[in-house]
């Protein structure tokens, strides 16, 4: 790591530190317990006044209004310790444009529902490169961005698979990641590589339980979801991260033994006679979320001022942020929040 890039990252992790001792990340992930409304959930984040009785059309309102503050703040707190940096390293930009890829995707699934006004969206400011303002004209939009070879304004019009259109830039946004890893150096490198194989494992087997659970996909079409990408430095052996998913199509989705020794069977729902098993893909990705979430916040506080502990205090903003946005959501539904944070397993 260069001194001038060091010097940043003492400069940001002091940041980073402050911001992540006042989330509900932690031990103060109990804070959110016991909410029952709302207007609680607003009052505990931003000190409002959300509380009282609301129809249920000023709930909506609301809860439209809460999920949109959440991820402006997260949002806020992201960019406020990446511009610490003189030069931004590129792994903590790639990892900032998540915010980007998913305001184009609500523009692409509203642009083909002939929507005319723009969904709601949070911007990333200087790291943005969309011309969000040309909206519903989509190539406008990318017009000399990075994505403009993915996407174009012919193939929203005529009806096109946007879940299709979603999964490449998918495959886009994580191989910029992988290959940002090249610019790291030494633990620095290791420690964001190994989070970040494990990361793209879990959402290749992620895809596999939904796409075979819930929409009945044969092998063929599931396969072609998972995401693989040859190591970020020549000399270093490929790893194959589709391995465990492509292993998983193997298994029956409900005969429990088939899934013994599996890379990650620990995420998997229990098995409880006499109750009929069956793999369930939401639990498999609460369990796997709340494990990246821990080998972030293990890695945030043994490898300080890193390019590496930054990656991981952006991946912990963002479970935050997922976080909150559940309990909102639950708390709309009418859960206690207590109930979403057992579901989610951070309880």
């Amino acid at each position: 790591m260069s001194k001038p890039v060091q010097s940043d990252c003492g400069y940001a992790y002091a940041k980073a530190g402050g911001i992540i001792g006042k989330s509900f990340l932690g031990k103060r992930i109990t804070l959110l317990s016991g909410l029952r409304t709302l207007g609680d959930l607003d009052d505990l984040i931003f000190s409002g006044k959300g509380g009282g009785t609301r129809s249920a059309e000023q709930g909506k309102q609301l809860l439209a209004e809460l999920e949109r503050k959440i991820t402006e703040r997260a949002l806020s707190r992201i960019l406020s310790v990446v511009k610490s940096f003189s030069i931004p390293p590129l792994l903590l930009i790639y990892t900032l444009k998540s915010y980007e890829l998913s305001a184009l995707k609500e523009c692409l699934c509203a642009a083909s529902d002939s929507k005319k006004e723009i969904p709601s969206f949070c911007d990333t400011g200087s790291f943005s490169s969309i011309r969000y303002s040309a909206y519903p004209d989509i190539a406008a939009m990318l017009k000399n961005t990075e994505y403009k070879s993915y996407i174009n304004k012919n193939a929203v019009e005529s009806g096109a698979d946007i879940a299709a259109l979603e999964v490449k830039l998918d495959y886009y946004f994580y191989e910029r990641l992988f290959k940002s890893l090249s610019d790291l150096s030494g633990d620095d490198y290791e420690t964001a590589r190994k989070l970040l194989c494990d990361e793209i494992s879990l959402r290749n087997c992620i895809w596999a339980l939904r796409l075979r659970g819930y929409y009945e996909k044969n092998e063929a079409q599931t396969s072609a979801c998972f995401m693989n990408f040859a190591a970020a430095r020549g000399s270093q052996k490929k790893e194959n991260l589709a391995f465990a998913a492509k292993a998983s199509l193997k298994f029956h989705l409900d005969v429990r033994q088939h899934w013994t020794g599996w890379k990650w069977e620990k995420f998997l729902n229990a098995d409880e006679p006499p109750a009929h098993w069956n793999a369930d893909p939401e639990y498999f990705q609460n369990a796997a979320s709340r494990y990246l979430y821990l080998h972030s916040f293990k890695i945030f506080h043994s490898f300080p001022v890193s390019v590496s502990s930054i990656y991981c205090f952006i991946k912990l903003i963002m479970f935050e942020e997922d976080l909150l946005l559940s309990a909102a959501q639950g708390l709309a539904l009418g859960m206690e929040s207590s109930a979403v944070l057992k579901m989610l397993g951070v309880d």
